[in-house]
């Protein structure tokens, strides 16, 4: 085995118990399964599993070091995630009343491609999880084995699981909520303002992070 079993075993718990606490990536995806459904929940969490992907192997490529080098750069792409998530959010409670005066008995539903595509920027822009990558995955590597990068895809791997296990569970229950609420016209609308708010709130968050 290219890993050593019980560092594999508490990686798992531990990454299933940081899954569980809720956080950027978690309300993400259930802002997106709340507005367009379980679909869009799950290609959200889709879009999420493939940046971690590429993390994972920022990690394993050893590229922390550009972030350590130069710190502008860090900066650069966290006010650029942070000002993609309060764009979608401005988007999203400006379209509030589109659901509604259309003319047509419009869902409102997020079109599956937009979920995936903002969950994976969202996630891609969020140098904090590069970083968390970066320092957490090396604490259940061990170089004595060998084949770091085959340790690192098991490892990676694992995390998509959990990520698809968890948040996809979470964007489906969501988009259930949801699919009830769209059928209600002024809770639709506080539906739109509620989520939008969200990601709102999730780019200043990151902005304001250090």
């Amino acid at each position: 085995m290219p890993i050593d079993p019980h560092l594999l075993v508490a990686f798992f718990v531990t990454s299933l118990v940081a899954m569980i606490i809720p956080g950027p990536d978690m309300l993400f995806v259930l802002g997106c399964g709340m507005r367009g459904g379980a679909r869009a929940g799950l290609l959200a969490t889709a879009g999420v599993a493939t940046s971690e992907a590429v993390h994972v192997a920022v990690a394993a490529a050893g590229l922390a070091a550009l972030f350590a080098a130069a710190p502008v750069a860090f900066t650069v792409v966290r006010i650029a995630g942070a000002g993609y998530l309060v764009h979608l959010g401005v988007q999203t409670i400006r379209g509030r009343k589109d659901d509604l005066d259309d003319g047509l008995p419009s869902t409102g539903r997020v079109p599956g491609r937009r979920a995936y595509v903002n969950g994976l920027l969202t996630n891609l822009l969020n140098p904090k999880m590069v970083t968390f990558t970066i320092a957490f995955l090396p604490q259940f590597i061990d170089p004595g084995m060998g084949h770091v990068w085959v340790q690192f895809a098991v490892l990676g791997a694992i995390l998509i699981a959990l990520e698809f296990l968890v948040d996809g569970t979470v964007g489906v229950l969501a988009g259930r909520i949801g699919d009830w609420l769209r059928h209600r016209r002024a809770a639709r609308r506080r539906l739109n303002v509620a989520v939008g708010g969200l990601f709102i709130g999730l780019g200043v968050r990151l902005a304001a992070e250090r």
